[in-house]
């Protein structure tokens, strides 16, 4: 079985990141993706698709320091069926990404290229 997933959006809010009692952090967030097109009347519609998705580590702890709300990253990893009964009893479930890589895709501010400011 193969289980891969490559998304490219925008961070939907800031990293939300905790650590555990080992010391090792985790990173959670959500990224928006759009896809665009047209009707067959013509008309211009887009799909927007939500993931919630973790990133454990010191990939958690980069996240964290370098992206926020609205920074554009590439996220690969795997999806993970989260279930749990919710406090009215009915069952629920969803999807989250397991990073297992990221890109940051922002392109860098003038001032920071080379480590020299311009």
């Amino acid at each position: 079985m193969f289980n891969k997933v490559i998304m490219i959006g925008n961070l939907t809010r800031n990293i939300e990141i905790k650590y555990l009692t080992s010391g090792a952090a985790i990173a959670k967030s959500a990224i928006a993706t759009s896809h665009k097109y047209k009707t067959q009347a013509g008309e211009q519609k887009e799909e927007v698709c939500f993931l919630d998705f973790d990133v454990f580590g010191k990939q958690a702890e980069i996240l964290n320091q370098y992206v926020k709300k609205g920074s554009k990253v590439m996220l690969e990893g795997r999806l993970i069926l989260n279930k749990w009964t919710a406090q009215d009893g009915t069952n629920r479930s969803n999807h989250t990404l397991r990073v297992e890589t990221f890109k940051f895709l922002d392109s860098k501010p003038q001032e920071q290229t080379n480590g020299q400011q311009q």
